[in-house]
C-alpha cells in the first residue's frame, strides 16, 4: 500500500488479465460532459510494479458492464467504486477484481470510471464524482430490462476513498446532482463499506481524501456535511462494512462510527473488524484465511437481496 501511495501523484490504468472475460464499456454521459472543463485528454494508465491497476486523469467516466454467464443472472446489480485517495482509481484490484466475483455469484456488476476532482477537469470539484456515481445509479435503474437487473435491488460498493464516495451517495440520494426526467430513484438499496473514508473527525480522518475532495481549509460546514456517519438518517440503506484494526492510513474508527450511526438509526447492517491486514487489500486480506466477500454474500442473501427474478 506505502508504494501504492507513492503513485498517487502519478498517472495509472486498468490492466485485464489475459484469459478473463472482457466487459462492455459504455460511456457514462451521452454529449456533454457535466461540468467539464475544456482540454485534452490526458488521462494515462499503469500498473505498477506490485501489479497494482491504476488510472488517473479521467476526463471521460464509463461504466464496465460484468454481466453474469447465461441464465445466471439474479437480478441483483452492484456499482463498484475504486479507491485512491480521490487522485487516482485502483481499478484493478478495487474494481475488475470485485466485479469478476460479484458475476460468478449472478450479480451484475458495474465498475465506475469517475472523474476524480481536479479543477482542470471539473468545474465544480466538490460535486464531480457524486454526480458520476448517481449517474452510474441512474442508468443501471434505467436500463434495468436490458441487463437483467431488479431496479429495487441495486446497491453501490467502495473501497477507502470510493467508500467515501459510496457513503456520500447512500446518505446523499436526496440531493441530486444530475439530470433525471424520469425521476428514478437515486437512493441504493444497500452499500458494501471496504475500509471506507467516513470521517472528517480530525482524529481519526484521512485529510488527504477530505482535501482532495473539498480543497485545504475548507469550512467546518462542509465538512461535516461530507462527514457521513452525521448523514445517516432512518432512510439510509443497509451497509456492509469491513476494515482492519490496523489500518494506518484509514483508521478503523471510519467504519465503527458508522455503524454506531446505523445502530442508532436502527438500519441493519454488519461489520467485520480483521485483527491485521492493513490498508488497500482489495478481497484478500493476506492475514488470514477469511474472505469477507462470501461473509458479504451470505449477508445480501439474510437481506433478501440475492433472490432469483420471477
Amino acid at each position: 500500500m506505502k508504494k501504492l501511495l507513492a503513485l498517487l501523484l502519478l498517472a495509472g490504468v486498468t490492466y485485464r488479465v489475459a484469459g478473463q472475460t472482457k466487459p462492455t464499456v459504455i460511456p457514462l454521459y451521452e454529449g456533454k460532459i457535466p461540468n467539464e472543463v475544456p482540454g485534452p485528454d490526458q488521462e494515462k494508465r499503469e500498473v505498477n510494479q506490485d501489479k497494482v491497476e491504476i488510472v488517473s486523469l479521467v476526463r471521460t467516466p464509463t461504466l464496465s458492464v460484468y454481466l453474469p454467464a447465461k441464465g445466471k443472472a439474479n437480478g441483483t446489480a452492484v456499482v463498484i467504486c475504486p479507491g485512491g485517495g480521490y487522485w487516482i482509481l485502483a481499478s484493478g484490484h478495487e474494481g475488475a477484481d470485485v466485479a469478476r466475483k460479484f458475476a460468478e455469484q449472478g450479480v451484475t456488476a458495474f465498475v465506475l470510471k469517475y472523474r476524480l476532482p481536479d479543477p482542470a477537469i471539473t468545474s465544480q470539484p466538490e460535486i464531480t464524482p457524486l454526480q458520476d456515481a448517481q449517474r452510474a445509479l441512474y442508468l443501471v435503474r434505467k436500463r434495468a430490462k436490458e441487463w437483467n437487473v431488479n431496479p429495487q435491488r441495486v446497491g453501490i460498493l467502495g473501497f477507502s476513498a470510493g467508500g467515501h464516495l459510496a457513503s456520500t451517495v447512500g446518505t446523499h440520494f436526496n440531493q441530486s446532482q444530475i439530470q433525471n426526467p424520469e425521476d428514478l430513484s437515486l437512493r441504493p438499496d444497500f452499500m458494501i463499506l471496504i475500509y471506507p473514508v467516513i470521517s472528517s473527525d480530525p482524529t481519526v480522518w484521512h485529510q488527504g481524501s477530505f482535501e482532495r475532495l473539498l480543497g485545504k481549509g475548507a469550512s467546518k460546514d462542509k465538512l461535516q456535511a461530507y462527514s457521513n456517519e452525521q448523514q445517516v438518517t432512518a432512510q439510509t440503506p443497509p451497509t456492509f462494512l469491513v476494515h482492519a484494526s490496523d489500518d494506518e492510513l484509514v483508521p478503523v474508527q471510519n467504519s465503527l462510527v458508522f455503524y454506531q450511526a446505523l445502530r442508532q438509526h436502527k438500519i441493519p447492517g454488519e461489520l467485520h473488524v480483521y485483527q491485521g491486514g492493513g490498508h488497500g487489500f482489495g478481497m484478500i486480506n493476506p492475514t488470514t484465511k477469511d474472505l469477507w466477500f462470501e461473509r458479504c454474500v451470505n449477508w445480501l442473501g439474510s437481506n433478501k437481496l440475492m433472490a432469483k427474478l420471477p
